[in-house]
């Protein structure tokens, strides 16, 4: 990878007309928000070819080889936290369409940061966000998907059943490049229609793909295990969970998994 061959091509008007490049960082977002803090423009990209301290949601180490795509794009919006906090939905939407329409997968969305291909995760999100009371100064959207690499040889085991790579799903390599600029394409125009619509039509487009709603999951954070059946992902983004006992539940963090019985 290049800057010239991510940007070679690119239509976008915003997003990725800045881009850094770097082969090794220890975390792409927290190099994006260095940036922000120091005044880069909105759809400034940071990019590397591996991350030594990549992580997810609730600090979870993010494995990142050489052959992914490791991103993290800066966003001004102008909405307030609250709805900055819907960022993951919008990369989640353009991630999983540039998937599907690239390379043919059977993409599903997993609430609330995920990218499944038959039912194996392919991508996660980190959104992040630096705010003065409820105003948002900046927010750095971070993408990694697993691309160009075999998980069985370099994933740990634990994780080998449950995540895969656009490699192992295709059976062979694809140019990192051309997923760059796809994913752009789709992240510039479902953060256009966010600014301009809301999340209402976010949202329903995300939860097309969403094929746990429906489904006996188990949610699972810091402090407890809820089971229920998924109902739905409401307007604020929450899950919405029908419990053992008939009751429902608002769940707003978690992590979701189908329930095996």
């Amino acid at each position: 990878m290049s800057v010239d061959k991510l940007q070679e091509g690119l239509q976008t008007r915003r997003f990725g007309k800045t881009v850094l490049f770097s082969s090794s960082v220890p975390s792409t977002n927290d190099w994006a928000k260095k940036l922000a803090a120091m005044g880069a423009a909105e759809g400034t990209v940071a990019v590397a070819e591996t991350q030594t301290a990549g992580r997810g949601r609730l600090e979870r180490e993010w494995i990142s080889p050489k052959g992914g795509l490791y991103f993290s794009i800066i966003v001004r919006p102008e909405f307030d936290a609250t709805e900055a906090t819907k960022l993951v939905f919008v990369a989640g939407l353009a991630v999983a369409d540039a998937l599907r329409e690239e390379y043919c997968l059977k993409i599903e969305t997993k609430w609330p940061n995920d990218v499944l291909v038959n039912g194996r995760k392919i991508c996660g999100i980190l959104a992040e966000m630096n705010t003065t009371n409820q105003k948002v100064n900046y927010a750095v959207i971070g993408v990694g998907i697993n691309a160009n690499f075999d998980i069985r040889r370099v994933f740990p085991p634990s994780l080998k059943p449950v995540t895969t790579s656009i490699e192992n799903e295709v059976g062979s390599r694809i140019k990192l490049d051309n997923l760059f600029r796809a994913v752009m394409s789709k992240l510039e125009k479902a953060y256009s229609l966010f600014e301009q619509q809301g999340f209402a039509p976010i949202l329903a487009e995300w939860k097309k793909g969403a094929a746990f709603l429906g489904q006996e999951v188990e949610v699972t954070d810091q402090r407890e295990e809820i089971v229920g059946l998924a109902l739905d992902v409401d307007e604020e983004g929450a899950l919405i969970l029908r419990l053992e006992n008939g009751k429902t539940r608002r769940v707003c963090v978690g992590d979701v998994s189908l329930r095996i019985s």
